[in-house]
């Protein structure tokens, strides 16, 4: 079934490369997300962790997690993406489409890899996938803003791989046979070369940060973000950080089992704070919208980085966070998105009124703003409260104190901005778009359910999540 949920969609892909019918091409996109959400929730109800021992692919607690993320994402994505290319006829949807469907390909390979070969192949052609989507504008901006991706993608996979080559060679001299067979990792991870394997930890940090964003690897993300139609940058910061994200979990856990984890925390909880930091400085006054929320994802990448780096409670908050970013930033790319098409214009000094002109959309990008910054009761106000105690818990005072600081000037920066684009009377009196089903339909069932898992956690996520937490906190 993992092969089938793997392979379907690149069948799907050809399938759009020769069809002639322009909506039967953005119709497959639904189908398929239908489809890959099926069989995900068929996978996730099977009991067992679904990753036979020295397999290639198979699914853990921690894989399990990062399918119910991006697969629920995907599919909104998907039905958004319909009317929205019906919208836009003169772009065209021969390329757009079949790259939509090989990134859902990929991001799956990625997620299920057991083989840390499969899961580098898996992450960089993501990013030969995710380019095409970044640059459909076809403008001046958009070309930049691809290039630049590609090529800081590029570097950080390379970093990643040369990451891959000291764990191998950690190996070597040990007596052990040499493999990057995740199971085999595990066992062996105690006779691991400790200076050969945290090299290679650094640079896998490194690479696949790289592709999450942290800071300072996060020059991307602004204008790959900014330049992108609205359902891309939702995948982009939603589904390819959090299969980024497992990438760097999974560094972790080898650490974890040659008893360094201490040594892998400190270094995320350095990044996870400097990516706040920066977050902060680049949020305060920021008057393009989408890029403000390129640095937000920046600031929840940290975040992120800052639960697993504390660990205990924390890991628990950051794994539920990982959760509530992705559906939220679904959320606000998307209402961002209508918002933009309205306006024709991402620009502070161009937008205002987005509430009284598009009453969904407005009303969906405020109150995603509210849910993103951690206001109660959306759902990341618990994921990052539970981190916090995490934080305070440990011991960690001074970081505690940072962490609630920087929060409060993102918010401040943040909501200066929200305030000012959603408030108002709109500058231009005709608009050029109306909420229309399609595409609030799923921005507000993302933000529905950031909502509910602010006010309640479902037994089976939280089983799920602890078996998650478990996975990152044994110590050899």
């Amino acid at each position: 079934m993992l092969t089938v949920l793997i392979l379907f969609p690149l069948a799907l892909a050809l399938i759009a490369m020769v069809l002639p019918w322009y909506q039967g091409r953005s119709w497959l996109l639904p189908i398929a997300g239908a489809i890959h959400l099926g069989l995900v929730a068929i996978l996730l109800m099977q009991p067992g962790s679904m990753a036979p021992t020295g397999s290639w692919l198979g699914l853990d607690a921690l894989s399990r997690l990062v399918l119910l993320v991006t697969s629920p994402l995907y599919f909104g994505c998907a039905i958004y993406a319909v009317d929205y290319l019906g919208l836009r006829r003169d772009r065209g949807n021969r390329v757009i489409v079949p790259c939509l469907l090989v990134f859902l390909s990929t991001m799956t390979l990625a997620i299920v890899s057991r083989h840390l070969g499969v899961l580098w192949v898996g992450v960089e052609t993501t990013t030969i996938a995710s380019a095409p989507l970044i640059y459909y504008n076809r403008n001046r901006l958009s070309i930049e803003a691809t290039w630049k991706y590609l090529l800081i993608g590029s570097v950080g996979i390379a970093l990643a791989m040369l990451g891959l080559l000291f764990v191998a060679y950690a190996a070597l001299g040990t007596g052990i046979p040499v493999s990057l067979q995740l199971d085999k990792l595990l066992t062996d991870g105690p006779l691991l070369a400790r200076p050969w394997l945290h090299a290679g930890f650094v640079f896998l940090l490194v690479g696949f940060g790289t592709k999450m964003g942290l800071a300072p690897l996060h020059a991307w993300k602004p204008d790959a973000y900014g330049e992108a139609p609205g359902m891309v940058g939702a995948l982009l910061a939603g589904g390819l950080t959090s299969v980024a994200f497992l990438a760097v979990l999974r560094a972790v856990q080898i650490m974890g089992a040659a008893g360094d984890l201490a040594m892998a925390r400190h270094a995320l909880l350095g990044l996870g704070l400097l990516s706040l930091l920066l977050a902060a400085v680049f949020m305060v006054r920021q008057p393009d919208i989408k890029r403000m929320l390129a640095y937000s994802s920046v600031e929840h990448m940290g975040i992120l980085a800052i639960g697993i780096g504390i660990g205990g409670l924390a890991t628990f908050g950051a794994l539920l966070h990982l959760v509530n970013n992705a559906l939220t930033k679904g959320c606000l790319f998307l209402s961002a998105g209508n918002i933009h098409r309205a306006f024709a214009s991402k620009h502070l000094s161009e937008v205002r009124g987005a509430i009284s002109a598009l009453p969904v959309s407005g009303g969906l990008f405020l109150a995603g703003f509210l849910a993103v910054t951690g206001s109660p009761p959306f759902g990341p106000f618990l994921s990052e409260f539970t981190i916090l105690r995490g934080i305070f818990g440990s011991g960690h005072y001074l970081v505690g104190a940072v962490f609630l600081a920087l929060l409060a000037i993102i918010f401040i920066g943040f909501g200066a901005t929200v305030l000012a684009v959603t408030q108002g009377e709109p500058v231009e009196p005709e608009l050029h778009f109306k909420d229309r089903v399609l595409l609030v339909a799923p921005p507000l069932v993302f933000l529905l359910t950031v909502l509910v898992l602010g006010l309640y956690l479902p037994p089976p996520l939280r089983e799920l999540l602890e078996q998650a937490t478990a996975l990152l906190e044994v110590k050899s």
